[in-house]
C-alpha cells in the first residue's frame, strides 16, 4: 500500500492513475481531489501519454465523496467536483477499469470517461438522494445517456445497486471481465488505442463529444445551479 492518494505510471504511451485510498474505499476527500486533478493534468500535458487508465486500489474503484470530510467541514471536499468534472474534460482517450463498488461521486467520475471495463465485482449505485444532496459532477447530464432516461431517473430515485451483469446489459460499461483480467484487458485495449494517430484520435474524441452532448453543457450547468440554490437556502448542507 502507497501513502499516496493517488498513483500515476507511464508504460508504452499508457498512463495509469490508481486512486489509492483502500482504508476508505477510495472515497475523494480534498487530498484525493486535488492529487487527482494532478495526475490528470500531468497525463493531458506529458506527448508520450496517449490513452489514460483510471482505477483504484482494491477493494472498491471509488465510493464517492468523502462523508466523514463532508460532514466535519460543512461543505463538501475542496476540488472534489473539480476533479470528477475533469475525467469528462480530457482530450486524450480516457479508459476506466472499474475494479469494484463505484457509488454517487464515484459513477460521476467513471461516466466521465470514454469505455469502462468492468470487474465481475464491480457495482454501481447512485445514492445522492438516499444522502439527502444533490449532484454536482455530471450525474444527470451523463448518466442518462449512458443508460437512458428512464434507468437513469431509477438509479437516482431509488439509489439500487447495479451488479456488473447489469451494468453491461444496460450499457453502462464496455465489457465485464473477470477480475484478475481486468487490468490487463483494460490495458491492452489502452495499448492498441495508443498505438493510433493521437491527433486523429483527439479529433474524433472532440467530435463524439459533440455528437453525443450537444445539451450536456446546459444540463451540467443547471444541475449545479440548482445544488448551489439549495445550498444558499441552507438545505442539505451535509449528508444524513
Amino acid at each position: 500500500m502507497t501513502d499516496q492518494p493517488v498513483t500515476y505510471a507511464v508504460s508504452d504511451g499508457v498512463a495509469v492513475i490508481t486512486l489509492s485510498r483502500p482504508q476508505a474505499r477510495n472515497a475523494i476527500d480534498s487530498t484525493l481531489a486535488a492529487a487527482l486533478i494532478d495526475a490528470f493534468t500531468r497525463a493531458e500535458s506529458a506527448p508520450e501519454v496517449r490513452a489514460i487508465v483510471v482505477t483504484g486500489t482494491d477493494p472498491a474503484f471509488c465510493g464517492g465523496l468523502d462523508l466523514k470530510e463532508f460532514a466535519r467541514l460543512q461543505r463538501p471536499p475542496a476540488r472534489a467536483s473539480e476533479a470528477i468534472v475533469m475525467a469528462g474534460q480530457l482530450t486524450k482517450p480516457a479508459l476506466g477499469a472499474i475494479n469494484g463498488p463505484v457509488m454517487t461521486g464515484g459513477l460521476e467520475l467513471a461516466l466521465g470517461l470514454d469505455v469502462l471495463i468492468a470487474s465481475e465485482r464491480a457495482r454501481f449505485a447512485d445514492t445522492h438522494a438516499a444522502v439527502g444532496i444533490l449532484p454536482g459532477g455530471g450525474m444527470t447530464a451523463r448518466l442518462p445517456r449512458a443508460v437512458g432516461a428512464r434507468m437513469a431517473m431509477e438509479m437516482s430515485y431509488t439509489g439500487r445497486v447495479i451488479d456488473a451483469a447489469e451494468a453491461e446489459r444496460i450499457g453502462l460499461v464496455n465489457h465485464v471481465v473477470a477480475h484478475e483480467d481486468l487490468l490487463p484487458a483494460t490495458l491492452a485495449m489502452a495499448a492498441t488505442i495508443a498505438s493510433r494517430d493521437p491527433a486523429v484520435l483527439r479529433q474524433l474524441k472532440k467530435l463524439y463529444r459533440v455528437s453525443t452532448t450537444v445539451t450536456m453543457g446546459a444540463a451540467m450547468a443547471h444541475e449545479l445551479q440548482e445544488r448551489d440554490r439549495r445550498r444558499a437556502s441552507g438545505q442539505a448542507l451535509t449528508p444524513r
